[in-house]
């Protein structure tokens, strides 16, 4: 009994805890205004030096139509072509993008708080369909 109340409880922590881990779309259209100089989101969405960003939340890498990634995006495409940018990819780019994709020509060089980059997430997964 003791055993199923400790694996019991460990289950509401780690459900609890991913519940927190969501992200708050309104504060990540704040922290997205440092993202807004290269990428766009929006109905009017169009690519700039960086892609545009709806639907980027389960978007093959390298995919979108009419933008010229480098070669560095070309390469890690051709390498792993079933490669999504899911939460966890996506959080771990932002992280440091230089780091993720070597000698990809991103300047930015990354958001430092775990929170900024739940946020951003959040925000950005309000552009893409919902998983079916």
């Amino acid at each position: 009994m003791k055993r199923f109340v400790a694996v019991a409880g460990m289950v509401i922590l780690a459900s609890a805890g991913a519940a927190l881990a969501e992200g708050d779309a309104e504060k990540g259209e704040k922290v997205f205004k440092k993202c807004k100089a290269c990428h766009q989101v929006g109905d009017k969405a169009k690519n700039k030096v960086g892609p545009e960003l709806n639907e980027i939340v389960g978007r093959k890498i390298a995919s979108v139509e009419g933008f010229k990634y480098s070669k560095a995006f070309i390469a890690k495409a051709e390498e792993e072509p079933d490669f999504v940018w899911d939460e966890a990819n996506i959080d771990t780019y932002l992280t440091k993008p230089k780091d993720f994709i070597k000698k990809n020509k991103m300047a930015f060089a990354g958001l430092k708080k775990e929170k900024d980059r739940e946020n951003v997430i959040a925000y950005l997964k309000t552009f893409s369909k919902p998983a079916e």
